[in-house]
This record gives structure tokens, C-alpha cells and sequence, in this order.
């Protein structure tokens, strides 16, 4: 298994526990993103420039992701394009998506897509929290220990 995050949107303190797992269980990580990030030196953590553009980091993603990789992004027609290769999705603050959970993901963004496009003004997420974090990081978990068995 190799990990790919979608680097640019990945909240630091979601990178510093991938660091961390990354290290601790020698799992080859790359973080994809238009802009130079500082990273631990680490012979299984890397960095992956890629030019600035509309889906350009994911375009690269989708392109170097294998089956039973995992990949960490919050952007849902990443996540389906990545089920699709048969490869694990989880979002920084802790879902993981699936080919069945992914579906309805795409229709609520194509619908509330429309709603702003109509003026219709809704709320953005809820600020990257403490507790975002520790679902993530349990649920990491969880799929590291059920891919090494």
C-alpha cells in the first residue's frame, strides 16, 4: 500500500499523523500539491510539484494510484475516480468514502453546486476541529490494521 494525499486542501495537523504512521509502519506517502510544502526527512515520505491548474494534483493522483493504495482528500470526484482503481478513500476529517456512500456525495455537491449557482447562499463546512482530527486518526487506523491482515 502506498498513501497519496491531496496535499494542498490536507489540514497540517492531519500530515503530521500521516508523518508519523508513515515512519512508524513504513509505508511509502506522497503528498501531491501545486506548492512547495516542507516535510520530515523520511526514506517513505516524499513530495510530488505539480503545475498550478484546475485539477491538475488530481489528475496526477488519479494517474499514480494503484489498487488497495489509500488516498486522503476531502474532493468527492477524487474519491470516486480513485474507487473506481479499486483504492481506499479517506477524507481528513474521518469518512471513508465508498463506492456506495460516494454516489450520494456527488449528488449533494452536483445539487448544492446548483443551489449556488442559483444564489442561493448555504454555509460552508464547520472549521477543522480537535475531534476532526481524532476521527481521522482512529479511522486510519482501522484501515491500516484491516489492509495488513
Amino acid at each position: 500500500m502506498n498513501i497519496w494525499i491531496d496535499a494542498d486542501a490536507c489540514p497540517n495537523p492531519i500530515k503530521e499523523i500521516l508523518y508519523r504512521v508513515a515512519n512508524r509502519k513504513a509505508i511509502n506517502t506522497t503528498l501531491i500539491a501545486n506548492q512547495c510544502l516542507t516535510i520530515p526527512l523520511s526514506p517513505y515520505i516524499k513530495t510530488l510539484l505539480v503545475e498550478k491548474g484546475f485539477d491538475v494534483a488530481d489528475r496526477k493522483i488519479i494517474e499514480s494510484v494503484q489498487k488497495n493504495d489509500l488516498v486522503i482528500t476531502s474532493d468527492i470526484p477524487l474519491g470516486s475516480e480513485v474507487l473506481n482503481k479499486n483504492a481506499l478513500v479517506l477524507t481528513p476529517r474521518g469518512e471513508q468514502y465508498t463506492l456506495d456512500t460516494i454516489k450520494e456525495r456527488l449528488i449533494m455537491r452536483d445539487f448544492m453546486e446548483t443551489m449556488r449557482a442559483s444564489g442561493i447562499q448555504s454555509k460552508g463546512s464547520a472549521p477543522f476541529s480537535s475531534k476532526d482530527r481524532e476521527k481521522f486518526a482512529n479511522q486510519l487506523d482501522i484501515l491500516l490494521n484491516s489492509t495488513s491482515k
